[in-house]
């Protein structure tokens, strides 16, 4: 069975050499390189090609928001999970937004460090809900905007917005598609070219952005 093969990215040696040895206890995780801030994360990424990568958010010379960034440009298939504190929040909708695939907490326990792991590879996306719950609360403290307004910088037309709003309701394709009165082959294009527009991919991550704009 192939490792799943992980980089671990922050600027604290204790957190590096502790995530490390706690993976390295699995037999189907292997770490590859471990990384001191954004730019090192961006260099071996390039040169070890990780599965998933956990990356720190407060880092020096290049945070973990700008670094996601960069490396989901130059390795749109990375799945990065972002290393946060409860009060990261301001982070979390713009590197969702450059397409990292969840959120651990720092303190999180080892058994659920590595179950998250395995789920982010196997394409889960992961946010603890205490993250869920505080982000909730930031976006609806921080916006201002109206729905129509903010989703229109996207330049989203008429139908794709409608169909946005809904998205970030939860709605399936299906539901969506007998809301909006739809085939869901069409529903299923609609949300695809929405995907395209955001630059994020997962459905969840892409519902937690939209609903940051609304």
């Amino acid at each position: 069975m192939d490792k799943i093969k992980v980089l671990i990215a922050d600027d604290q040696t204790l957190m590096r050499d502790g995530l490390k040895t706690i993976l390295e206890l699995e037999s189907n995780i292997e770490v590859v390189a471990l990384a001191k801030d954004g730019i090192e994360a961006l260099t071996l990424c390039a040169k070890t090609e990780p599965h998933i990568v956990l990356m720190d958010i407060r880092m020096p010379n290049m945070d973990g928001v700008e670094a996601t960034r960069r490396i989901k440009k130059a390795c749109p298939e990375t799945i990065i999970l972002i290393l946060t504190t409860f009060d990261d929040e301001e982070f979390i909708v713009e590197a969702l937004s450059h397409g990292a695939s969840g959120y651990i907490l720092k303190d999180i326990e080892g058994d659920a460090l590595i179950k998250a792991i395995n789920d982010a590879h196997k394409g889960s996306f992961i946010l603890p809900s205490k993250i869920a719950i505080k982000l909730a609360g930031t976006i609806s403290k921080t916006t201002k905007k109206s729905q129509d307004t903010s989703l229109a910088l996207l330049a989203l037309s008429e139908k794709e917005t409608e169909i946005a709003k809904l998205l970030a309701q939860g709605f399936t394709n299906k539901q969506i598609a007998s809301a909006l009165y739809i085939s869901g082959g069409t529903v299923k294009n609609y949300v695809s070219n929405l995907y395209s527009k955001i630059g994020i991919s997962d459905r969840t991550a892409a519902a937690i952005y939209i609903k940051s704009l609304i």
